[in-house]
């Protein structure tokens, strides 16, 4: 199997600019994709404890553009989009919020997202 030696790559976009975030977003818009973002912080250890579950969720859903980003580093979005705690899961349509989950919570994360995609089909 010497497919098994690559790693995978990562569907999760890490963002790291205003600009990076708004080329994102109006893609996904003009797409008319639906966006999750991840805000998260390195230092956060439940964020962290997040990333594997976040990349599972990409890979499931081909059809929603995933975002991670950094509220140290990206401190414009996330106080734009009112983001006061880490984790902090955002979906996202047509470029505005329509859903906010706060803490990790895979599960409540996959069925908001499961309850979106649905509504809008």
């Amino acid at each position: 199997m010497e497919g098994q030696q690559q790693l995978k790559k990562s569907k999760v976009v890490k963002i790291a600019s205003r600009k990076s975030w708004e080329h994102h977003i109006t893609y996904a818009t003009n797409k008319g994709y639906p966006v999750m973002v991840h805000f998260s912080a390195f230092w956060c250890m439940p964020s962290i404890a997040m990333n594997p579950f976040f990349e599972e969720l990409a890979s499931t859903y081909k059809d929603v553009l995933f975002l991670k980003v950094d509220v140290d580093e990206v401190k414009e979005v996330a106080s734009k989009l009112e983001i006061k705690a880490m984790p902090t899961f955002v979906l996202m349509s047509g470029g505005t919020p329509v859903d906010k989950t706060v803490g990790a919570n895979p599960d409540e994360i996959k069925k908001r997202i499961d309850h979106f995609i649905h509504q809008s089909r």
